[in-house]
């Protein structure tokens, strides 16, 4: 997910913006925007690649998830962090149970238990670094899955019971276990890419049909 500094519909002159007024101009913006600290930053679109990983995960977890009391969720989710006021659109989210959901931000969730961000080139510091920071003050959070665009590999960050963190790394041929939902990311699955294993004589008929 790729972010942009700058305002919506207000004056270059305004700065900082209050999180109600974040919050009336969401509602009408074609864009989606994560707000911390009185600041609206915009959320770019990402590659193909992203974009194909974020469905990738989130199909096999909905699907892991049938017939249980868990949700997985697209980057329409917006989920906030009480504890900090960040206000984002993870890549996936995971929410087990009843959805919490903010007082003063009806459409934006309080409790995930996972969290997935596809990395990109201009946020994995942030994604790693800062966003993890925040994440990590939501209670109800007990893993952050990191999927890079650049390599297979599969990172799950798992909170342990003295709330320490341990990582979990997959690769080719693994699978990433998610311990807090009993589900398992096949890599090969996950980064698997049908596009890619289309013939040109395939490609022909289907442009010719």
């Amino acid at each position: 997910m790729a972010y942009s500094a700058g305002p919506m519909n207000e004056p270059a002159r305004k700065i900082t913006y209050t999180h109600a007024e974040y919050l009336e101009q969401e509602r009408t913006s074609p864009t989606k925007h994560e707000f911390l600290n009185g600041e609206i930053l915009t959320i770019a679109g990402g590659t193909p690649e992203h974009a194909r990983l974020c469905l990738r995960v989130g199909a096999e977890l909905r699907a892991q998830l049938r017939g249980r009391p868990c949700a997985a969720y697209s980057s329409d989710l917006r989920v906030r962090v009480q504890a900090t006021g960040l206000s984002t659109y993870p890549d996936v989210s995971v929410v087990c149970g009843r959805l919490e959901r903010d007082l003063q931000d009806k459409d934006a969730a309080l409790n995930p238990i996972v969290l997935v961000e596809v990395l990109s080139d201009s946020t994995e510091a942030y994604d790693r670094g800062q966003k993890f920071a925040h994440y990590r003050r939501i209670p109800s959070l007990r893993e952050y899955v990191l999927v890079s665009q650049h390599e297979q590999r599969i990172e799950v960050f798992h909170r342990n019971e003295d709330d320490s963190w341990t990582l979990r790394d997959a690769r080719a041929g693994e699978g990433a276990q998610l311990s807090a939902i009993g589900c398992t990311l096949s890599v090969d699955e996950v980064y698997r890419d049908p596009l890619a294993q289309v013939s040109p004589e395939a490609e022909e008929r289907f442009r010719g049909s």
